[in-house]
């Protein structure tokens, strides 16, 4: 499905947006209710990865030999139910996906795994998916890992932590990146009475049997998604405005960060006391550019590349190393796309820096990749030029509202 964004001036956006639950918080709390199913929990993700996730664990509870459980594209569940499944004892599953998921690499989290005692072979190519599980009892429980991996693989082998015999002590080696996501799952983890501690780079998880704290948990509202509304009021008139649904200002998923950062884009935000944010436009004195490490929330550095060229800036992003290992490839994917539009775009490994231009090419078709957060990224620009986003059913992965709220606010998508 290709979408025609036809130019638009927002005048009267509706009053409030509601935005589903996080899919990084749904996603790990869809785990923990599977290894203690006395939690409840409210307010979940609406994503394809979450409902891959739910899938995939309820398949556990059927009775037969082995099983196959397909991820499709959702890199996160592939993840975490590597480390879910080798804890099966006495279950067998064949964990595949996509093409695209064939070809992402996970030896670093297969490898730490059977640091632990996990029976874990790969199917097809050595490194990379599908992967055939054996699940057992394990009772090691220490493991290194090289500190600059995707939190992703860290996180996994904590939310499986707990259900060990004798828990887990997870060394760290070198500089630590995505330091929030981690923290989000401690942070779970301990509202459910799981014992933790994160000292210099040891991360120490207790074992526990049952959940002690609180049996409902609440998710919040995804920050990620989020960011196309703040890019969205960066690039509008003095004086929009939108109110969020629900967001809190102590948030554990670091893409709040958008808060400040959006600063820059003359974008601020007010908490509400019923758990929304209003966002709104307040000035147009941005600087020529920017200068923005996003080693910790590197899901926003389409949304900020995207904000930035639609307002005739320039920014230089980095901390960007995971981008490359996503959906696509998300600096070369984010390169090729701004550079149809008329943009001047450099990368690396881990950077991205777009130099300031107030041109901007009409009428552009941006291919997506296969990856929800192209299209959503570039939806915004439509304030500022008719823009074509192809195969944009993709942004169900994370956000499957998202046409149609930007509808609501005004926008004129049509299908060609």
């Amino acid at each position: 499905m290709n979408l025609l964004l036809q130019k638009i001036s927002i005048s009267s956006p509706p009053s409030v947006i509601k935005i589903a639950g996080s899919k990084s918080e749904t996603n790990r709390l869809l785990l923990l209710q599977a290894l203690y199913p006395e939690l409840k929990i409210e307010n979940i993700s609406n994503s394809d990865d979450s409902e891959v996730m739910q899938k995939a664990l309820q398949s556990n509870k059927k009775e037969c030999h082995t099983d196959l459980v397909d991820v499709h594209h959702a890199g996160t569940a592939m993840r975490f139910l590597a480390a879910f499944f080798a804890i099966q004892e006495g279950k067998e599953v064949i964990l595949t996906g996509s093409s695209r998921m064939k070809e992402r690499p996970i030896q670093i989290l297969v490898d730490a795994l059977r640091q632990l005692g996990a029976n874990i072979e790969y199917v097809e190519n050595e490194g990379f998916p599908p992967l055939r599980i054996s699940g057992k009892k394990i009772t090691h429980n220490n493991v290194s890992l090289a500190a600059n991996v995707s939190s992703q693989y860290i996180s996994a082998l904590l939310l499986m932590a707990p259900k060990l015999e004798n828990g887990l002590e997870l060394t760290l080696e070198g500089e630590i990146t995505s330091v929030p996501y981690i923290k989000m799952t401690l942070a779970l983890l301990h509202e459910i009475g799981v014992k933790t501690s994160f000292k210099n780079n040891i991360i120490s998880v207790s074992p526990q049997l049952i959940t002690y704290n609180s049996q409902l948990i609440t998710v919040e509202s995804d920050w990620s998604s989020a960011s196309y509304w703040y890019s969205i009021i960066a690039l509008s008139a003095i004086g929009t405005k939108i109110t969020l649904s629900s967001y809190k200002e102590n948030s554990l998923q670091g893409d709040a960060a958008l808060v400040e950062m959006y600063k820059n884009f003359g974008v601020e935000t007010a908490f509400n006391g019923n758990e929304s944010i209003s966002i709104s436009k307040k000035n147009n004195n941005h600087p020529s550019s920017i200068i923005q490490q996003l080693n910790d929330s590197p899901d926003l550095a389409q949304t900020i590349a995207v904000t930035c060229f639609g307002l005739g800036m320039g920014c230089q992003l980095s901390g960007l190393q995971t981008l490359k290992i996503k959906e696509t490839d998300r600096l070369q994917a984010l390169k090729n796309e701004l550079e149809k539009l008329g943009a001047t775009v450099m990368i690396t490994d881990d950077s991205l820096q777009l130099e300031p231009s107030s041109f901007i090419r009409e009428n552009v078709t941006i291919e997506t990749y296969q990856d929800h957060r192209m299209a959503m990224a570039f939806a915004p620009l439509a304030l500022k030029t008719n823009i074509i986003i192809e195969e944009a059913e993709v942004v169900s992965k994370s956000y499957p509202n998202f046409w149609t709220d930007l509808k609501a606010m005004g926008f004129h998508i049509s299908e060609i």
